[in-house]
């Protein structure tokens, strides 16, 4: 469900003339950009890491609820903010161009690291978003960023400057809270999220790259996430990707019992999608990864088979399910590799879920008749069945975030 952001600032990327673009999410306060110089610190020196993100410390008060909500808005700090593109406006297409790879998310971190202006910052990469997190002393700063992730990707700025979402102050905190409590995730609820929030954040400690607003911000967002999750249903119902797959692939093959299943890719989103099978009666598994150690390992761990990633092309033949999650930078997996196999299977069908960004299966691939290949957004719409009797939860829980949003943004305030 896609929701507007309303924004405090906008950077100078997209001026106000740039017509026919849904911007619900870039009206301008002009707030008059004030900012925090006792929190502001350049990356790389003298930063506060903070605690273990998993550290619930702080506890709300009476005196903390009794803040006014609606005053805190209006005040300022030294630039929080979020800017990136998710699933809510960026096609599948667009999200693979995006999507920040192993060698592209360390170069994007040494480019902002260079960046003047920016005191912290947090960079939340996943299979449905990217998106920067910091502090920015002004937002010419915040156009810089943008400029440099597009330069990065070679993507176009116009483009990116129209799907882009942007917020600031307790608009951007509210985002992220949202974020990582899955209510804008593209499968409502869904759990993996709040680990994903969690590593960029320890990433970005690791990188001296955060500071005592990040760090309260993130640490925060973790126990209120938390919260929203043990006092509302919002996770009911099979919200996982890898529940919703396994869900659909025995609907097209029955019991997963006597389905022969390929791992491609040895990460989490594997590793839970094998389980998933296995918590089915699956039995037959193989694992497959660029990095051998990894294959052997989660094959240890699952009690399945290891197969030698240049092996592929040749046994794909042999599996009736085939899930694909690499970090490879483009397809694995080629339509001709697929039209071999094919041939080999004769009648039998051959289904793909392709779970990675960039896609692992070449689209076309799909042509071929007995091929099924889902992707992340197939998933997402099935899921979606899912979702209606969850939605009462959403309004819920939005409620309380936003009153942790306040709570969280008037401490902010009140330190600058």
């Amino acid at each position: 469900m896609s929701r507007d952001l309303t924004t405090t600032e906008r950077p100078p990327c997209c001026e106000a003339g740039d017509s026919g673009r849904n911007r619900g999410s870039d009206r301008n306060h002009d707030s008059g950009h004030n900012r925090d110089s006792d929190h502001g610190i350049t990356p790389g020196h003298n930063r506060d890491h903070g605690s273990n993100p998993d550290r619930d410390r702080d506890h709300d008060s009476d005196r903390d609820r009794d803040h006014d909500s609606g005053s805190d808005h209006d005040r300022s700090n030294a630039g929080f903010f979020f800017i990136g593109a998710s699933h809510h406006a960026a096609p599948l297409e667009l999200r693979e161009k995006l999507a920040l790879t192993e060698n592209k998310l360390p170069a994007l971190q040494a480019r902002l690291a260079a960046i003047g202006g920016l005191r912290e910052v947090v960079v939340l990469n996943t299979c449905n978003r990217v998106e920067i997190y910091g502090l920015a002393e002004t937002p010419a700063v915040i156009a810089r960023i943008e400029e440099d992730f597009c330069a990065l990707q070679d993507f176009p700025r116009d483009t990116f400057c129209a799907i882009r979402r942007h917020a600031t102050q307790r608009d951007a905190i509210q985002h992220l809270l949202e974020v990582a409590s899955g209510l804008d995730s593209q499968m409502l609820g869904e759990t993996e999220i709040l680990g994903q929030v969690k590593d960029a954040y320890v990433d970005a400690q690791a990188r001296r790259t955060t500071g005592p607003v990040l760090n309260r911000v993130f640490q925060k967002t973790f126990q209120y996430a938390k919260h929203v999750r043990a006092n509302t249903a919002i996770t009911a119902g099979q919200v996982s990707i890898a529940n919703v797959a396994v869900d659909l692939a025995q609907k097209i093959f029955g019991k997963p019992d006597r389905s022969r299943i390929l791992l491609l890719g040895a990460g989490d989103i594997s590793e839970k999608t094998a389980k998933a099978f296995q918590s089915r009666g699956a039995t037959a598994l193989t694992v497959t990864s660029r990095t051998p150690e990894r294959a052997m390992s989660l094959a240890r761990a699952l009690g399945a088979t290891a197969l030698p990633f240049e092996h592929v092309s040749g046994r794909l033949s042999d599996y009736d399910i085939a899930v694909c999650s690499t970090a490879a930078p483009g397809a694995v997996i080629t339509r001709n590799t697929v039209a071999t196999a094919m041939r080999k299977r004769r009648s039998q069908p051959l289904f793909f879920i392709d779970l990675a960004m960039p896609r692992d299966v070449e689209p076309s691939a799909a042509d071929i008749e007995n091929v099924f290949i889902y992707n992340l957004d197939d998933l997402a719409r099935i899921a979606q069945k899912n979702r209606a009797a969850r939605e009462s939860e959403v309004a819920r829980a939005r409620e309380i975030l936003r009153e942790k949003s306040a709570l969280l943004w008037a401490r902010i305030s009140a330190d600058a």
